[in-house]
């Protein structure tokens, strides 16, 4: 049986509210867990220590049973010291994007083509009417 220590979505439409738990991979989100490990608030400040709520020992348990954190679960575990996270790598987010200004000048252009070809095209049709 593999276990993960995942998030499970509680809380009303639009103010979500996250237990920490762990489960088999095959059960739902919000399904069946075995047992939970926390909880995780994201409308609550940063800097507020209810933000996130960990059972330290319990977790070290079931990292040394062989369960495996999501990576949200990793980054909870990485800032109180218990696991270690390594950072990813996103080379394409310091290209930065085409201005704006070239966007619209290739447009009108782009626009101009097609109406001198419609006509083109009609006038053939005209010519095997006739």
């Amino acid at each position: 049986m593999a276990l993960k220590i995942r998030l499970a979505r509680g809380g009303s439409k639009k103010r979500p509210y996250y237990r920490i738990v762990v489960t088999d991979v095959r059960n739902p989100r919000d399904g069946r867990f075995i047992e939970k490990l926390g909880t995780y608030n994201p409308l609550l400040s940063k800097d507020s220590n209810e933000r996130v709520t960990l059972k330290i020992d319990r977790i070290k348990y079931w990292l040394g049973v062989g369960a495996k954190p999501t990576d949200r679960v990793l980054r909870f575990l990485d800032a109180v010291d218990i696991a270690k996270r390594s950072p990813r790598n996103n080379p394409k987010k310091a290209i930065p994007k085409k201005d704006k200004e070239e966007n619209t000048e290739e447009a009108p252009a782009a626009e101009e083509a097609p109406a001198e070809e419609a006509p083109a095209e009609e006038a053939p049709a005209e010519d095997k009417e006739k």
